[in-house]
């Protein structure tokens, strides 16, 4: 048998070797995690035949305009902007959330009642878009009465009973089932009682938001 030069045994070899080499990384290395100066675009093709029908619905890209701030893009279905971040300041750029005015903390114009069974003094309605709510609120008592204030939430109490005068602050799940309420109305209820003679009860919400589970 003809005998073949050494380099190119020695090449046989060495490609042997290399290609041992990558499957074994193949094999054992794990999967990628990381994306350094790159972007990451989820699409959904309706037609798996027709690549025209994909549609974006979701961007992560390391380097924005200009190539100096990450992008982060969630779009739903229909192509509209669900959640972005704002790449000139950091935070959110959507969606736009509720942030509550400042209130006037004068006591004559806070909810009250000189009721002694438990009245609705102040009532709001949400839509359940996450799962615990958190709820803090000032509560005042006219000199020389005493009362309570609790928090109905869909119908069920939320949170303690506080003597007014004591500020009520909580956080608790709203829903018990968040697939089946999520995005349905949740009525939230501020009651008070009067427990003396006479007098009167104070309440005043001054933070409420949504939490994760």
């Amino acid at each position: 048998m003809a005998m073949l030069p050494e380099d190119i045994i020695d090449r046989l070899i060495q490609m042997e070797r290399r290609i041992n080499a990558l499957s074994t990384a193949v094999n054992t290395r794990p999967p990628v995690t990381e994306i350094s100066n790159g972007s990451l675009t989820l699409k959904r093709q309706s037609d798996p035949e027709n690549p025209a029908t994909a549609v974006v619905v979701a961007q992560f890209t390391t380097s924005g305009p200009g190539g100096t701030k990450p992008v982060l893009r969630v779009v739903d279905a229909y192509g509209h902007e669900v959640l972005s971040d704002d790449i000139l300041t950091g935070g959110l750029a959507r969606p736009w959330l509720p942030m509550l005015p400042p209130q006037d903390l004068a006591s004559v114009n806070w909810p009250a009642t000189t009721a002694t069974a438990w009245t609705t003094v102040a009532q709001s309605q949400n839509p359940v878009w996450q799962p615990k709510m958190r709820l803090r609120m000032l509560t005042r008592v006219s000199s020389g009465a005493s009362g309570q204030i609790r928090v109905m939430a869909g119908g069920a109490q939320f949170g303690p009973t506080v003597a007014a005068g004591a500020v009520f602050d909580h956080t608790a799940a709203v829903t018990a089932d968040m697939q089946a309420d999520f995005g349905k109305d949740l009525t939230v209820e501020v009651q008070g009682i009067v427990t003396s003679a006479s007098g009167t009860v104070y309440a005043k919400p001054v933070l409420m938001h949504g939490r994760q589970t």
